[in-house]
């Protein structure tokens, strides 16, 4: 997590890492903890596309995705979740951990975001998360399609 701190800090960003006694499992988890919005809350689910992976970083009450309609947009075959697994092996991270920023992976970001001010999402570690704005979130990732 110190090499996300540095790498906000090195590029200007309003930010707050808020600490807590044990990991969000889910959107809702994370809403009640923090007496915010489902939609505040801003997962990064690793998707996989033959040997591609990319990241989808999707507002907590977006509902349910649909990889099909999704892989269509971006002119792929298929797309579907990485199995946790490969999201440990490819990003260092495990699921529910991934980071909002510093994976590098592309990014499919979730529109429905910049309905807040500040959103709230994984910091690379279960017992942190990461408070910043949207614009921020698309500003620092290499954005390649919004939902």
């Amino acid at each position: 997590m110190e090499k996300l701190v540095h790498f906000l800090q090195e590029n200007q960003v309003q930010f707050e890492i808020l600490g807590h006694e044990k990991p969000i499992v889910s959107a809702q988890d994370g809403a009640d903890l923090f007496g915010i919005k489902l939609g505040q809350t801003a997962p990064t689910l690793i998707l996989k596309n033959d040997e591609e992976y990319a990241a989808l970083i999707i507002s907590g009450d977006y509902g349910r995705v649909d990889f099909a309609g999704l892989a269509q947009k971006l002119g792929l075959n298929k797309l579907k979740l990485a199995k946790p697994q490969e999201v440990e092996e490819f990003t260092g991270f495990t699921i529910g951990c991934v980071p909002l920023l510093g994976h590098g992976l592309p990014v499919i970001l979730d529109s429905k975001l910049f309905r807040y001010e500040w959103i709230f999402g994984g910091t690379g570690v279960p017992e942190a998360t990461l408070k910043i704005k949207p614009s921020e979130v698309e500003r620092l990732n290499r954005v390649i399609a919004r939902l």
